[in-house]
């Protein structure tokens, strides 16, 4: 890639650029794809030789990212690559003859400029499906997490006002503000993906960026299981406690996989039920049809307007929920989540950052004092005992890869202290080069819902739980 730094600033991408375009030949691929979510017209009503929208853009997107790399163009101002953009995508869908109509060829010009100016050099790394992870420490140093392992790259900025301005630009478009008076923003870009941002005095070196890309196509827990996430046994234990409606905490740290496990369990929730998720930032992808999905507000510009996780929680118990999933239990909502999970709103799911299984009941005790009630320790660990059915601890391994280290069942207290019971474990074996190996591996223990399912004729194989030499 051309160092930004290194175009001229007399550099136009004018004449050249539409005179490269001349020379630009590809076919766009005319297909149909389903779309989930979306009811399909029949094959009798679409034309002949209709080009796909999402295809076509996809398509265009990496050859416009491919052009301007080798022009160097991202280094120009704003409007000379939105003029480029623009005659880029016309020129290409008049020489290519794609059937799309004004409207869609409108939109797709709209589309590739959002993608491809909101975040100027960061463009590529955007589109790069491999990178979860971008983080911008700087102007000159900008590091991306490949499967699981943080790499630098060569992307700068032109300097520190240009990565500024490009910082400004994201919190503009999703209505927040960043400057000296207001030097932190947290938000949501339209595509799903987290950012962080501060400017100076917060971060003492010069501005930062941090963005956390989600995949646009949710992981199913058949390809989870095909990572080695989780074994075959683990998952069908895992679909039984949830069609049984059993209330699950997801515990792990920083980048363990907890929210993409948390959608993959989802999944085997009955369409006929109604689902409520509440998110900080909306990262579920689910597939039923019934699905009511909020999202928190910070503080507008003016100080007001805050609508917390915990307001959320409390106005979903007023919608009639079937299953009351939480993105991330991170404060005073913890209280009103082990509420719901005991007066009737069975079968919820959440997720907290922890350690260790016993390290999330902690926690969740912690958050539960956040509340502001004056609530004597026991009764806190007496609600989280009598509320919470399984917790399932998942963990990025030092070779990448993220599995399900355990599964414990919470059985209640002695005296004081949580009882938790392992069903299931990973066992590391040995490496082989930087891959870790290791098996999975039920611990022989029964839990205590696995017979109070059998005794309501629940089909549940006790040598699920037996366990062996190999998983």
């Amino acid at each position: 890639m051309t160092d930004p730094q290194d175009v001229r600033p007399e550099s136009k991408p004018g004449a050249t650029a539409r005179a490269r375009l001349g020379q630009v030949r590809f076919t766009l691929p005319v297909e149909r794809v389903h779309q989930p979510h979306q009811q399909q017209p029949a094959e009798t009503d679409a034309p002949a030789g209709r080009a796909d929208y999402l295809v076509v853009k996809g398509t265009l997107h990496e050859r416009l990212l491919d052009e301007m790399n080798a022009g160097g163009l991202f280094g120009n101002n704003e409007d000379e690559l939105s003029e480029f953009v623009e005659t880029f995508v016309h020129r290409l869908l008049e020489q290519e003859d794609v059937p799309l109509n004004d409207e869609e060829r409108q939109r797709i010009v709209a589309d590739l400029k959002e993608e491809t100016l909101g975040v100027g050099p960061l463009a590529p790394l955007m589109a790069d499906p491999a990178v979860t992870d971008i983080l911008v420490n700087g102007p000159s140093r900008i590091y991306v997490e490949r499967f699981g392992r943080l790499e630098k790259t060569s992307i700068r900025f032109r300097d520190t006002a240009h990565l500024v301005r490009i910082i400004q630009r994201i919190a503009a478009r999703v209505g927040r503000r960043i400057d000296e008076s207001s030097p932190m923003v947290d938000a949501r870009l339209p595509d799903g993906s987290r950012v962080n941002a501060t400017l100076p005095p917060v971060t003492i070196d010069g501005p930062t960026l941090s963005i956390r890309r989600f995949g646009r196509r949710r992981l199913n827990r058949q390809e989870l299981m095909r990572l080695g996430m989780f074994s075959p046994d683990m998952m069908q234990f895992l679909e039984l406690i949830v069609r049984a409606r059993r209330n699950v905490i997801v515990a792990g740290g920083t980048g363990a996989g907890k929210s993409t496990f948390l959608g993959a369990m989802c999944e085997v929730i009955p369409d006929s039920e109604r689902i409520i998720t509440i998110e900080d930032a909306a990262e579920l992808i689910l597939d039923q049809q019934h699905v009511i999905r909020k999202e928190s507000r910070p503080l507008n510009i003016e100080g007001q307007g805050r609508i917390t996780v915990r307001d959320l929680v409390i106005n979903s118990l007023r919608m009639r929920p079937g299953r009351i999933i939480v993105g991330e239990v991170r404060g005073a909502e913890a209280l009103d989540m082990l509420q719901a999970m005991n007066t009737g709103h069975d079968g919820s799911l959440t997720t907290v950052h922890a350690n260790s299984p016993r390290d999330a009941v902690a926690r969740l005790e912690t958050m539960v004092l956040m509340a502001g009630m004056d609530l004597p320790s026991r009764a806190i660990r007496e609600q989280i005992a009598s509320a919470i059915d399984m917790i399932v601890f998942v963990r990025r391994f030092d070779d990448g890869v993220c599995r399900v280290d355990r599964i414990s069942e919470l059985t209640g207290l002695e005296k004081q202290t949580p009882l938790l019971q392992v069903v299931f474990v990973f066992e590391q074996t040995g490496r082989r080069g930087r891959q870790i190996e290791g098996r999975f591996t039920a611990t022989g223990i029964v839990p205590r819902c696995v017979h109070e399912l059998r005794e309501r004729n629940w089909d549940i194989p006790f040598d699920l739980f037996q366990r062996t030499t190999e998983r």
